[in-house]
């Protein structure tokens, strides 16, 4: 795989970016929506590139690897390539680059909302909203918003997370747009370091805690991880979910596989995979991509475990 994008078409971007500014609000006005959220199998399939925007450059051991932009953009283009890959999740500044590339041509694409609490920073917890909000999701014409919700009961800046998701969930709504709410249960260790909490009680917790932000949850969409009991957590709701990737692991066919019995639970639509697509170990993406497509496609049929 070339890692970067091809000179010519990398100028040419560059170009846009510097002469014709103005070029990102006509590529919105112009883009292809899809005609539903859901493909012809009833599933989505998503591949996440927000994570810049809060600071999270690091994968598979390198801490800069997600902060070339050029390279970035080359792995997505070849993800949303693959025929299964519904569309992508992302800041503005990475779904406008998409735009000017021609890639999210009758793709859903999701707007990462709050990007606030920056990795490493002391107040990362406090994900405040600095991304789209509704008001411009519905403007450039996008499918809906993300928001990261992590919840730690030691950390009062919890609430005011709560609140504002909450609040977005209720102004996406009002317009129709999907809400995806990704709400997470976290700790701090002995060190001081956030820890996902993993267990069947505190993810149960926090995806009933996220089902009911705002005025309706007609809208509202849940973006959780895979786990060791999917059969509990995953009847927490009604609402329809997607199974987040994670960070790339070592073993890619044994973490893709593992996704399996959490992708058959009912309620279950769909996977958004970022880090774990874009940069797997033997950096093939588009073998990482058309597994995961395989283990979702194998699920769909499956039907519930």
């Amino acid at each position: 795989m070339s890692d970067r994008l091809p000179d010519e078409q990398f100028r040419q971007l560059l170009s846009m970016r510097s002469e014709r500014p103005e070029a990102i609000a006509e590529a919105y006005a112009a883009r292809k929506r899809p005609q539903r959220l859901l493909n012809d199998r009833g599933t989505m399939f998503l591949v996440a590139a927000d994570h810049p925007a809060r600071g999270a450059l690091a994968t598979g051991g390198n801490p800069l690897a997600m902060a070339d932009r050029r390279g970035l953009l080359r792995r997505l283009v070849i993800a949303l390539a693959h025929p299964d890959v519904d569309g992508v999740l992302g800041s503005p500044d990475v779904i406008e680059e998409l735009l000017l590339l021609g890639a999210l041509e009758g793709k859903v694409v999701i707007g990462s909302m709050n990007r606030g609490g920056l990795d490493g920073a002391s107040w990362t917890m406090d994900d405040r909203f600095t991304g789209y909000d509704a008001a411009s999701i519905a403007a450039c014409n996008l499918e809906g918003g993300k928001m990261l919700l992590r919840i730690d009961d030691r950390d009062a800046g919890t609430a005011a997370t709560l609140q504002a998701c909450g609040q977005a969930v209720t102004e996406l709504a009002a317009r129709r747009l999907l809400a995806m709410v990704e709400p997470l249960p976290y700790h701090r260790d002995e060190t001081g370091a956030l820890v996902l909490r993993t267990d069947a009680g505190s993810l149960c917790r926090a995806m009933t805690v996220a089902s009911a932000l705002g005025t309706t949850s007609a809208y509202t969409w849940l973006k959780m991880p895979a786990c060791d009991d999917p059969e509990t957590v995953y009847a927490s709701t009604t609402l329809p979910c997607v199974v987040l990737g994670g960070v790339a692991a070592a073993d890619r066919a044994a973490q893709v596989a593992s996704w399996g019995r959490t992708l058959r639970q009912p309620v279950v639509r769909g996977l958004v995979a970022g880090r774990t697509v874009l940069y797997p170990p033997d950096d093939d993406v588009a073998a990482t991509v058309d597994a995961a497509a395989q283990v979702l496609r194998a699920a769909t049929a499956a039907g519930p475990p």
